[in-house]
């Protein structure tokens, strides 16, 4: 793919918190015709071992201001990869809706607009939306990324490394647990049948993490999460460093926290109803998701 080759439209949104900007634009498919396209370009935190060369990676320094013991500079670096940059090609409507900077809502979702409105709207979704989560689960895709799989349990599962991590830096450590079958798609199909699975999930991680991405020896404090309403709908976990700064994506409402969807998991009743399907669920959504209009008149 020439990059070179991208026409600019529009910027999509501009995020301060994690150091991104997406732009509008378009690309030119096989047959040389433009189509639409967006691209992400992503500042990527200094790896651990640039501290000791900084004398060599940071030139044309320039002074902003000083005052007394403190002084702020500009610089740019060298022989550092400093910025991830993402393509989404062709991009459709619904990706340029998700990409758009937009107002987040609070909604309620009682477990009767749950199968009234959003199990509908989960079941709308063509398979080519999941596409690459199939070629990925096939092994069609990043196969030689797959850190751990398992067949076994109520559903299987693999651990693969997100996109959004660089691989290296330790205190941005970002994982996906990945359910490779669709009988669960969210945290709402959860049930006490789960628990063996989501603990070994939780087990697994921790091994491989710190068998491969020991942080000075030391051992590197998870957080695992699931969010409520997903980005797409195979239900997957978030793995991350503790210390990482996920902005909007640890925003309360929306990130739960493994150990407590097990804790309560565990309290369910041996049949009849799980408790997540009992739960009223406070979440915010941003007014280009297509479940914000649903839900807004909903109750």
């Amino acid at each position: 793919m020439d990059l070179g080759a991208f026409k600019f439209e529009r910027i999509l949104n501009q995020d301060s918190v994690t150091h991104a900007i997406s732009f509008l634009g378009t690309l030119p498919n096989a047959e040389g015709v433009h189509e639409p396209a967006i691209i992400r370009i992503e500042k990527l935190a200094l790896p651990e071992s640039s501290a000791e060369e900084f004398a060599q990676i940071v030139h044309d320094v320039e002074k902003i201001d000083l005052n007394d013991i403190y002084s702020w500079y500009f610089g740019r670096l060298k022989s550092v990869r400093d910025v991830k940059i993402n393509v989404i090609f062709p991009a459709t409507e619904l990706h340029i809706r998700k990409y758009t900077k937009q107002d987040n809502f609070l909604v309620r979702e009682t477990p009767e607009i749950y199968e009234r409105v959003v199990k509908p709207f989960i079941a709308s979704f063509p398979p080519s939306r999941t596409k690459w989560l199939d070629d990925i689960i096939s092994g069609k895709k990043e196969g030689e990324k797959v850190l751990h799989r398992d067949d076994t349990g109520p559903f299987g599962y693999l651990i693969i490394p997100d996109m959004k991590w660089n691989l290296e830096t330790v205190s941005d450590l970002y994982l996906l647990a990945l359910c490779t079958t669709n009988t669960v798609k969210s945290l709402r199909d959860l049930r006490k049948v789960h628990v063996p699975v989501l603990k070994n999930i939780k087990d697994e991680a921790t091994r491989i993490v710190n068998a491969r991405w020991k942080n000075d020896g030391k051992d590197v404090s998870l957080r695992m999460y699931i969010h409520y309403q997903p980005s797409y709908y195979q239900f997957h976990i978030h793995i991350v460093n503790a210390n990482h700064s996920m902005g909007f994506g640890m925003a309360v409402g929306q990130a739960h926290l493994l150990d407590d969807i097990i804790s309560l998991l565990e309290l369910d009743p041996d049949d009849g109803p799980s408790i997540v399907e009992r739960m009223t669920f406070t979440y915010g959504l941003g007014e280009q998701h297509g479940l914000y209009p649903l839900l807004a008149g909903a109750e």
